[in-house]
């Protein structure tokens, strides 16, 4: 079943990266008690992810955050180690909230998973950004098929 406005994120262990290095966090340590805005990316690194869509949360934080968002957190089905150089590729280090879900278990709870096998990628996550107050979903925002449309950071700006 996939997640919709109104629900509440499910838990899961996550990895992040910090100015220590990398470390392991929960869905409660990121959106407890916060208006979290949220995307997810098919994979670091890649033509659309790194032209686009982290691009334009970078570009939009101070607005976002202006709007009543807490922090603003990427999410990828990438290791902890990838993330952590995108980041500093992207020049977000300390900005955006870089999250690991190494296993796909977040990803997969919420219901949000593609089949990127047919392209050599294996189990990954729709584009999609979201916003959680206290953990409970108040936007959401899925792509379809190769689509960047209704994940970008403009588009969930001008829904706040």
């Amino acid at each position: 079943m996939t997640i919709k406005v109104g629900d509440k994120l499910p838990q899961a262990n996550l990895m992040t990266t910090t100015a220590d290095g990398i470390a392991p966090t929960t869905v409660d340590d990121i959106f407890k008690g916060k208006r979290v805005g949220l995307f997810a990316v098919p994979g670091a690194f890649t033509p659309t992810c790194s032209a686009k869509h982290m691009p334009g949360f970078k570009a939009h934080a101070a607005e976002l955050k202006g709007k009543g968002l807490d922090a603003i957190a990427c999410i990828s089905v990438n290791d902890a180690f990838v993330m952590k150089a995108w980041a500093k590729d992207q020049g977000v280090e300390g900005e955006i909230v870089m999250l690991a879900d190494g296993n796909g278990d977040f990803t997969k709870a919420l219901g949000l998973e593609l089949d990127g096998s047919r392209f050599g990628m294996g189990s990954r996550s729709l584009r999609y950004s979201l916003v959680a107050n206290d953990g409970v979903v108040e936007q959401l925002n899925v792509e379809q098929g190769g689509e960047f449309k209704v994940s970008s950071a403009e588009y969930l700006l001008e829904h706040l």
